[in-house]
């Protein structure tokens, strides 16, 4: 990761929030389950010892990832955009499938704030690049492993 790290205000919210559980409530409980692995003997054998070690690389990768990435952000807060019905970083956008008229709603976010179960889509992602730049109303074509799909941009709403 390298470089200014673009977030929503929220998406900044959320990330210092897993980071303050990580440190005050995930790294000692796995500091205390390592510690109590110690004390049943033979570490070369032990399995929890080695499955605490594990999950204590994990944790403490993500804390260094969280870390470099809240103090390289710029927060851009999505509210004071007055980008009126044109799509940039931190818009909700409505898109209607003009082959299906499935009707689909993504906000575009930084790439550590995306989790397209909550339709946040990462500003990078294929179907954020097709969206940027355009207007509500335009018609997009995007790039699916099933074949290309064409969607209207029928809404473009910047909420905070």
């Amino acid at each position: 990761m390298s470089g200014i790290v673009p977030l929503t205000h929220k998406g900044a919210l959320r990330l210092r929030e897993e980071l303050d559980r990580l440190k005050s409530v995930e790294r000692p409980k796995v500091i205390e389950a390592i510690a109590e692995a110690r004390g049943h003997g033979d570490l070369k054998e032990n399995a929890e010892y080695h499955a605490a070690r594990e999950q204590q690389g994990f944790i403490e990768g993500r804390i260094q990832e969280l870390e470099y990435a809240l103090s390289h952000c710029q927060v851009i807060e999505v509210g004071k955009l007055k980008a009126g019905s044109k799509v940039v970083f931190g818009a909700t956008v409505e898109l209607v499938d003009l082959d299906s008229d499935v009707v689909v709603t993504y906000t575009i976010v930084g790439d550590l704030e995306s989790d397209i179960k909550q339709q946040l889509i990462s500003v990078s992602s294929p179907i954020a690049r097709a969206m940027i730049g355009k207007h509500e109303g335009d018609a997009i074509t995007i790039q699916a492993p099933g074949g290309s799909r064409e969607y209207e941009i029928t809404a473009v709403r910047y909420l905070d």
